[in-house]
């Protein structure tokens, strides 16, 4: 490996580090404003009625949600939507970190609760000027510059803490 390789891996490991830590923190404030649609079905029908509200799209699966046929049919038409309608689409991979930053249980509680649907997570640009933060703009920056590297889908892997 030369030293430009040594180098430029080490720069992609940060930036990478920098855009899960902004998405991390994007999650948590959406969260608290309720700008956060949660489930692939509830997704589907919110891009469905409102298209123009929503400003990032997360499809998160584990190496457990390769081989699921239908979760990757739905993934495929919600890209092709995103697509359509411009909106920003991150692939992520770690869905027990999404429920630990969005505290939400990983299993079926002691009432017999099923724990959400991390498979697709919506982030709405509601009234609140706040969202237009630099999580956003980080997040946003990112999936433009791989859109240029024509990598429309952005893969990012979200580290266990």
């Amino acid at each position: 490996m030369t030293l430009e390789e040594l180098v430029g891996c080490n720069i992609t490991e940060k930036k990478m580090e920098t855009v899960s830590q902004a998405l991390e923190e994007l999650l948590v404030a959406a969260q608290q404003q309720d700008c956060l649609t949660v489930g692939v079905y509830e997704s589907a029908k919110l891009m469905n009625v409102d298209p123009d509200s929503v400003v990032l799209c997360v499809l998160a699966t584990d190496e457990e949600d390769e081989d699921d046929i239908a979760l990757q049919i739905h993934f495929t038409l919600i890209q092709a939507f995103c697509c359509d309608n411009d909106i920003n689409i991150l692939r992520v991979s770690g869905i027990r970190r999404i429920a630990q930053v969005l505290g939400e249980p990983g299993t079926a509680d002691s009432n017999g609760n099923e724990p959400k649907d991390l498979h697709c997570i919506l982030v709405t640009n509601t009234q609140c000027q706040s969202l237009k933060c630099q999580a956003l703009q980080d997040v946003g920056n990112y999936c433009e510059q791989s859109r240029c590297k024509n990598q429309w889908v952005p893969y990012l892997a979200l580290q266990e803490r």
